[in-house]
């Protein structure tokens, strides 16, 4: 059964870049003019990247009282584009009352958006949680050994790698250092390599929980991992639409997104898994369970 969230992705592959991009920007400046009438998101997605935010976007998307931002999943106003101001970041949300109709069947409607840079970003969460307190933050996380290959793929297919996944594992620090004073510096620079070269720094995933737990109560987080969404999609649903405190819904649960590509070499598996480990030992302790890539 074809679904909302099918019929916009076909649009957005079907319309040329350009075009794509014109529009957005024009229709950008409009709703910046109505942004008081607009909803705020009352839940955001904050990451990891590369661990199935793609698929439970999309699985939000179909529920009946949730409302996503026009055009992309991700606006990416507090990690890139904070500069632009919370009318901007508003204008990208439907109208109150117009969302409103559409839900009144099931209940009061519910935005939301979903950024897998926010959780990784040093300042986004900061920015976020100030911004717009009392909201919900959803956090998926992967095996951080297939997370970090997963990235590399991504990132070489969309030209921003031109190195071995073993090279560029080497030069992380070298392409990271520095990088974070740059943008404490300046809100506008956009770091080519804290975003799209970070392959293992974004797999210390206690450490990112630890600056979310810091800034908002455990009870405004939800913690997925990704193994048991794929394996039990049904049941993390279920979960997430009760914390969320939308009616039960079930829709259809495809995996989207995967990057095909050869098998990692067992060498530098082995050695990412000895590196990780004490980042998934510092995760138990945080969560009070194990992940299910650890078990």
């Amino acid at each position: 059964m074809r679904t909302l969230g099918d019929g916009l992705l076909r649009v957005r592959t079907a319309v040329p870049g350009p075009l794509m991009w014109a529009g957005q920007h024009a229709y950008s400046r409009v709703t910046t003019l109505t942004a008081p009438l607009r909803l705020k998101p009352g839940f955001v997605m904050i990451g990891a990247q590369r661990c199935g935010t793609t698929s439970l976007f999309r699985a939000l998307m179909d529920h009946p009282q949730v409302v996503a931002p026009t055009f992309h999943k991700g606006i990416n106003y507090f990690d890139l584009n904070y500069y632009r101001g919370m009318r901007w970041y508003k204008g990208h949300f439907p109208v109150v009352e117009i969302a409103r109709l559409r839900a009144a069947r099931y209940g009061a409607p519910l935005a939301f958006e979903a950024s897998g840079y926010y959780m990784y970003h040093p300042f986004a969460l900061e920015r976020l949680t100030r911004d717009l307190p009392g909201v919900k933050l959803i956090v998926m996380l992967r095996d951080p050994v297939e997370r970090a290959y997963s990235a590399y793929k991504h990132e070489s297919a969309r030209g921003f790698e031109h190195e071995s996944f073993e090279r560029a594992l080497q030069l992380e620090d070298d392409r990271l250092s520095g990088e974070i004073d740059r943008m404490r510096d300046d809100f506008t620079y956009e770091s080519i390599s804290h975003r799209h070269h970070s392959y293992r720094h974004r797999g210390h995933y206690a450490e990112q929980l630890e600056r979310a737990f810091a800034l908002v109560p455990r009870s405004q987080v939800h913690v997925i991992d990704s193994g048991e969404f794929f394996s039990q999609p049904a049941r993390e649903y279920a979960r997430l639409i009760e914390f969320l405190g939308l009616r039960p819904f079930e829709p259809a649960f495809p995996k989207r997104n995967a990057r095909p590509g050869g098998p990692m070499v067992e060498q530098t598996r082995q050695w990412l898994q000895e590196y990780f480990a004490p980042h998934n030992e510092r995760l138990v302790a945080l969560l009070g369970r194990p992940p299910s890539w650890a078990c």
